[in-house]
């Protein structure tokens, strides 16, 4: 929009020209167009006068101005009225978006989000069945939780970008509305300046020449002149002290307008640092945990190989220790031991001395058999002598 564009002024109920907003005494407002940014306020406090207009917009409303006439009550009373209607519009318009949006929804989507990001990897049951749960393979659960986490995620990155479209949309809207809203404020400027210009010029002109012809001539027609003017002037002001204050309402929902676009803006960056950054980091980071967890059960099965070798070569270095040495002490034993031959030995010896005794016994048992003998061979011979003799 061109900010040295000429605002075109008219008296008609016709379409404002695109360039610029349109003065109208007529009560239907005019279509919203465009309007150029306002300058910069000062610090100090801002007079309602012609410096805040171009070279060409001073010009249109001292020409609007001459046509002002405060004597036709319609006039009066329709006076700006168009453009105060489009401010209310505006702000019904605000206040509606601001009614039928609600952020909290996307406040409590990012919180579900944040939810399922920290609950990935955390034990799910408690008590009896959380001490089951720890016995099921630790891969596994954290594939059934990733699964689970990652389908939750998806739904709430769709509702995400939807709430997204949506708020790119109202910033879009709102950056309209400002810009409808920044020609309303130029209207009302134009129309409150035209009518102080008017109404100056009757309370210096037409006024007192009424004042001057009631105090010479002293009739009462003339001093009712007077009076009425002085109402209708008095009437007018106030219709323009309506119009500073709807202008007022207009300049203040320039800043809010931009506070509301700011905030949706905000929210709209932060949902898309979270479809961007959050999401896709914390897909990698259960990749990498996913990863860990491979890599740990990897070396955990290479460690029980490790560890079975490690064993199995210890067993068999006893083993072969052992055997090794069985070996070493068969192969250099005797055929015979020395303690067999010394056992033998001592043996044969003691029965070959039992032997000699028990043969020494049975001579002597022999020589006492042959004595006996004798004895007993003799008695038998003497008693049968003594059988014989008798």
């Amino acid at each position: 929009m061109a900010d040295n564009a000429m605002p075109e002024l008219t008296l008609e109920p016709t379409a404002a020209a695109v360039e610029m907003p349109q003065l109208t005494l007529d009560s239907v407002p005019t279509p919203a167009t465009p309007a150029a940014e306002p300058e910069k306020k000062p610090v100090e406090p801002v007079q309602l006068d012609e410096n805040l207009l171009s070279e060409e917009e001073k010009k249109a409303v001292e020409d609007f101005s001459k046509k002002i006439d405060i004597t036709d009550s319609n006039l009066v009373l329709n006076y700006g009225a168009a453009a105060q209607k489009s401010v209310a519009s505006f702000s019904e318009n605000a206040l509606a978006s601001v009614r039928n949006k609600d952020l909290g929804e996307v406040g409590e989507t990012l919180s579900k989000l944040v939810v399922e990001v920290k609950g990935f990897g955390k034990e799910e049951k408690k008590g009896i069945f959380g001490f089951a749960q720890k016995q099921k393979d630790k891969l596994m659960l954290m594939k059934e939780q990733y699964s689970k986490a990652e389908a939750s995620v998806d739904r709430i990155t769709k509702e995400l970008e939807n709430h997204q479209v949506v708020l790119l949309k109202d910033i879009a809207m709102f950056d309209q509305m400002y810009e409808l809203n920044l020609k309303y404020y130029k209207e009302l400027t134009m129309y409150i300046i035209a009518g102080k210009k008017r109404l100056a010029d009757l309370r210096a002109g037409e006024l007192e020449d009424l004042r001057k012809k009631a105090e010479q001539s002293g009739l009462a027609e003339d001093a009712q002149k007077y009076n009425d003017m002085v109402n209708l002037c008095n009437r007018f002001e106030k219709k323009l002290h309506d119009l500073e204050l709807t202008r007022m309402v207009s300049l203040q929902m320039g800043p809010q307008t931009r506070l509301l676009q700011n905030n949706d803006t905000l929210m709209v960056e932060k949902i898309q640092s979270s479809l961007v950054n959050t999401i896709p980091l914390w897909k990698s980071q259960m990749v990498l945990a996913l990863g860990m967890e491979h890599s740990r059960q990897a070396t955990a099965a290479q460690n029980a190989v490790t560890e079975a070798t490690n064993d199995l070569l210890k067993k068999n270095a006893d083993m072969l220790k052992m055997g090794t040495i069985a070996t070493a002490k068969e192969a250099e034993r005797s055929i015979i031991d020395i303690e067999t031959l010394q056992h033998t030995n001592e043996q044969l010896i003691s029965t070959l001395d039992e032997v000699i005794q028990i043969q020494r016994e049975g001579a002597e048992k022999r020589k006492a058999a042959e004595v006996e003998l004798g004895r007993i061979e003799g008695e038998l011979k003497q008693k049968l002598m003594e059988l014989r003799s008798k």
